[in-house]
């Protein structure tokens, strides 16, 4: 077996460890490699991530788990990186600085540089600091030529041959600056939409509720305007909503939107809302925590058009055949190891240096 087959085979690894916790149950499975050392710490470190970081529930660190675990097999992977061209070995150090908005959102980034066959430096959030750490030393019983080739730090970086940086849209001025004699991908802000003609399903609109909802809609991914036709009802989007009534439980989502919604009324905005999200014409992307925003389109190609010329500032855009690349109601948050945030290839980078 090289270096690249055993690479794979210990992400492989990793994902029949995350299969055994799923939102469904958490159950043990002996056939699983190094169990006896991991299952029962990767347990106490969901735990320790849920009580780090309230926005991370028991539900949707599981959920993160799911989607990794499904991810991470041999055809996926393999499939991933078959037009790549991968190191054998490699001397350089890539560093990867996280965001901290969704569990493990910097795991991609993490898998990019080890399948690649460099090394790894991780500047953790504070927000997202449990998972990874111990997921890496899951990885290095896997492959002992790990060992060595994975380092977290909360220091000042150094020593690095590249870098991959995820931020705001103000960091990432900083990034770009600071980073500017490297080879590097910085990352900005970033919202999804949705675009609804008017021929949407019941269900279409409750998958849309996964969209929008799914880890508090804190994610890229996450559904944070809709284009509607002039006109529309907003009953049927409504009423799809309503399948995600229980969020409003969360206490910290319950005072984002008490929030929000007394910011809104004492601004005299137009808002419409059902006792958890509320919905507000809007030309922004980006929208508050409880609340998406709408705007009126005419015409078909007038929106394919702006779409295209925003396309910066979009991650996704939800729809039924309405345009390439779009994905499916319901889907946002179960990417593909080949949909790369930005659009930016990753494994294509990593190959250059």
């Amino acid at each position: 077996m090289d270096k690249i087959e055993k690479r794979i085979d210990s992400f492989i690894k990793l994902g029949q460890f995350l299969g055994q916790f799923s939102r469904t149950e958490i159950k043990q499975n002996d056939s699983i490699a190094f169990n006896d050392i991991f299952f029962d710490g990767f347990k106490h470190q969901l735990k320790l991530a849920e009580e780090n970081n309230t926005w991370f529930t028991k539900e949707n660190l599981l959920f993160s788990c799911e989607n990794w675990s499904s991810a991470l097999t041999s055809e996926n992977i393999k499939k991933w990186i078959s037009d790549e061209e991968l190191h054998l070995e490699s001397n350089n150090k890539v560093a990867i600085i996280m965001a901290g908005n969704i569990p493990l959102v910097g795991f991609h980034d993490f898998l990019s540089v080890l399948i690649s066959g460099h090394s790894v430096l991780a500047k953790l959030s504070s927000n997202d600091k449990h998972l990874l750490p111990f997921l890496a030393k899951y990885l290095e019983f896997t492959n002992e030529d790990f060992k060595g080739k994975i380092e977290f730090t909360n220091e000042k970086l150094q020593g690095f041959d590249a870098v991959i940086a995820t931020g705001s849209d103000n960091t990432s001025r900083y990034f770009e600056y600071y980073f500017k004699n490297k080879p590097n991908i910085i990352r900005k802000n970033r919202n999804s939409v949705a675009v609804i003609t008017g021929n949407e399903s019941e269900k279409n609109f409750e998958d849309l509720s996964e969209d929008v909802f799914r880890y508090f809609g804190l994610g890229c991914r996450s559904v944070s305007k809709l284009f509607v036709p002039q006109g529309f009802d907003f009953d049927a989007f409504f009423k799809g909503m309503f399948k995600k009534q229980e969020i409003i439980n969360n206490t910290k989502y319950a005072n984002n939107y008490d929030y929000n919604k007394a910011v809104y009324l004492m601004s005299e905005f137009d808002i419409l809302e059902n006792g958890f999200l509320m919905i507000k014409e809007d030309e922004s992307y980006s929208s508050p925590i409880a609340s998406v925003f709408y705007e009126y389109y005419d015409n078909s190609d007038d929106l394919k058009i702006k779409l295209y010329e925003d396309r910066d500032k979009i991650q996704c855009v939800v729809a039924n055949d309405f345009i390439e690349n779009e994905v499916k109601f319901g889907q946002t948050q179960h990417p593909n190891l080949w949909d790369y945030a930005d659009g930016v290839n990753t494994l294509k980078f990593l190959s250059t240096i």
